[in-house]
């Protein structure tokens, strides 16, 4: 099928934007080669990016193997000051897979990871995947109730987890038993000075701290684990087109659901990734891991990226400004991966304290809309880049980024990477181009975009259209040099602070309390976390809602950024003919409300 040119007219100006003026130089993409206007983006690449990257071949273990081959005595993770150097990454996850295999996992089984940014989730993960087994990544702070969900889907029967959420997965019924269960205490990693001083966020549980600080029963310690001898070299290899990972998503409809992506789409993103920013040198970056590594853009930049770089890669287990700050003194980031709300966070903090940012050389911004309010105190107080970048856990998940050039748009989700083709089409008939110049729902394609969602065809088929091409479920615009601007979203997905929520979830919650009849739950812009959940509810008959009872009583249910941070009592909620709750019209009502 044949592409039709999907750009429309557009300048700096006409988004209310203007082209930085600091002091950073950067070679622009003026002189390249215009190229057809089915990619008409490609002559805004900035130097030195190629139009595509070479087929991946091989699985993603030979990423720490390439880079333990040529940097051997380079750091690979440091965490707290204590530092694994490649060749140690190496002989721990040969020695980690050699354990998985002795507890029974094998090529192709499901192996769940709870786990905090740490250095045993690196070697986990790649353990893991040396055996040809498929990670499942969990958010650690997720309930039992979230936690069960997900794992009636999987039925993963191996788990590796944070000690502190052990019990979590203990309580599950007999059907859905965790027979192997590997608990990693995260501490360990740290330099002895340092293990009272940190404090982690530790999930509510219904069991006292007590039980929580002691050795959880029928366990097996990550330290015994890695008593085996190291995997056999001769051991196989998974293939490219293997399963390699299930990132469960809230989707383009609400439902969570798990993609399944493959090597292949990993190593194709992390290859795009490293095409995209050819300044920064091999053996050479320090990159920070302030993101969350269960979190699709967190572990493709972090776990993926970074270690093909043969980076160093600076472990935090949650975001703290003023620890971050603390590191950044000694060894700035040449990369920093982020959310608007860290890099603000990071910047009043710097600016507070009197500390330099200089040195950051490559921010990248994602998962939610960059201000460009942001853009340019940032990128003077580091005299380096803050781009925004676009991407879906489908697609592994990076799609688009700005150029790291004079030549980028703040405002903008920036240009398909290497080797990712987009249209824009009608929302009701995907195979209708839209005239240039019209918004429309992007689709996308590309050797990242993923094979479909675990276990659900029906699902699957309705994103994947022949020929390859995924619905997004955003609405966008593409202008004459073919940057992308995010119009719209079809799917009523909220995101907060970077990571989805899903109203669907939220609402059958509320629903579950006895004063609540009906709710209906929608985002709302905020500085901060770019969308703020809020429900509207209906009380039940002869029943009175109290806001922050209800809000109180969801926190025992719901990971914290999933409570709304505003309940509305109200007496009706808007419905369709056949009974469905219009979230849009509830969404335009609360806006109208805030404003008068």
């Amino acid at each position: 099928m044949a592409v039709a040119p999907v750009y429309s007219p557009g300048t700096w100006s006409s988004v209310g934007l203007r082209p930085y003026s600091g002091t950073v130089t950067q070679n622009d993409s003026s002189s390249r080669p215009r190229p057809p206007h089915e990619r008409p983006w490609l002559a805004s690449y900035a130097a030195d990016v190629p139009d595509d990257i070479p087929e991946q071949t091989g699985s993603l273990g030979d990423l720490v193997e390439a880079s333990a081959a040529s940097y051997p005595d380079a750091v690979a993770l440091e965490f707290f000051g204590s530092t694994t150097t490649y060749t140690e990454l190496e002989a721990l996850i040969a020695r980690a897979a050699a354990g998985l295999r002795a507890l029974g996992v094998r090529a192709g089984d499901p192996v769940a990871l709870m786990l905090p940014n740490c250095p045993q989730h690196i070697v986990a993960f790649y353990a893991v995947l040396r055996l040809g087994a498929v990670v499942i990544e969990h958010n650690p702070l997720y309930t039992p109730q979230e936690l069960r969900h997900q794992f009636e889907d999987h039925r993963a029967t191996f788990a590796i987890v944070w000690d502190k959420v052990a019990e979590h997965l203990q309580d599950f019924p007999a059907d859905l038993a965790v027979h192997s269960l590997v608990t990693i205490d995260v501490t360990r990693a740290m330099p002895l000075h340092m293990r009272a001083a940190l404090r982690l966020p530790i999930p509510k549980a219904r069991a006292s701290r007590a039980q929580l600080t002691a050795p959880v029963s029928g366990t097996v310690r990550w330290e015994q684990l890695l008593t085996s001898g190291p995997l056999p070299a001769s051991h196989p290899k998974p293939a490219t087109d293997a399963l390699a990972l299930i990132q469960y998503t809230s989707g383009t409809t609400g439902s969570p659901k798990g993609a399944a992506l493959t090597h292949g789409n990993l190593l194709a993103n992390a290859a795009q990734s490293r095409a995209w920013v050819p300044t920064v040198k091999r053996g050479e970056a320090v990159v920070y891991a302030v993101l969350p590594m269960f979190h699709a853009y967190g572990l493709t930049l972090c776990l993926t990226f970074a270690m093909s770089m043969g980076s160093r890669l600076v472990l935090f287990p949650k975001f703290d400004p003023a620890l971050v700050l603390k590191v950044m003194k000694k060894r700035p980031p040449t990369f920093l991966p982020a959310v608007p709300p860290i890099a603000d966070r990071l910047l009043t903090a710097a600016t507070e304290q009197g500390v330099s940012l200089q040195g950051t050389e490559i921010a990248i911004s994602g998962a939610m809309p960059l201000p460009h309010d942001l853009v340019v105190p940032f990128e003077a107080a580091s005299g380096g880049f803050l781009v925004e970048g676009y991407g879906l856990s489908e697609c592994s998940p990076v799609i688009s980024a700005n150029p790291v050039s004079t030549a980028r748009k703040p405002g903008t989700i920036g240009l398909p990477l290497p080797s990712t083709e987009v249209r824009v089409v009608d929302p009701d008939d995907p195979e209708t181009d839209r005239p240039a110049g019209e918004a429309g729902e992007l689709l996308v394609r590309g050797p990242q975009v993923f094979h479909g969602y675990y276990n659900k065809p029906e699902e699957t088929a309705a994103v994947l259209l022949p020929g390859g091409w995924f619905r997004t479920g955003d609405i966008v615009s593409i202008d004459e040099e073919g940057f992308m601007t995010v119009v719209d979203r079809i799917k009523e997905l909220i995101i907060t602070g970077g990571f989805n929520v899903s109203p669907s979830e939220v609402e059958q919650v509320l629903r579950g309390h006895a004063s609540v009849a009906d709710a209906a739950v929608v985002g709302l812009p905020d500085p901060h976390s770019g969308e703020q959940v809020v429900a509207a509810v209906v009380a039940a008959p002869g029943a009175t809602v109290e806001p922050d009872a209800l809000r109180a009583w969801a926190r025992e249910i719901l990971t914290p950024y999933k409570v709304p941070k505003r309940v509305v009592v109200v007496d009706e909620l808007p419905k369709s003919l056949i009974g469905k709750v219009l979230r849009r019209q509830v969404r335009d009502e609360m806006l109208q409300a805030d404003k008068d």
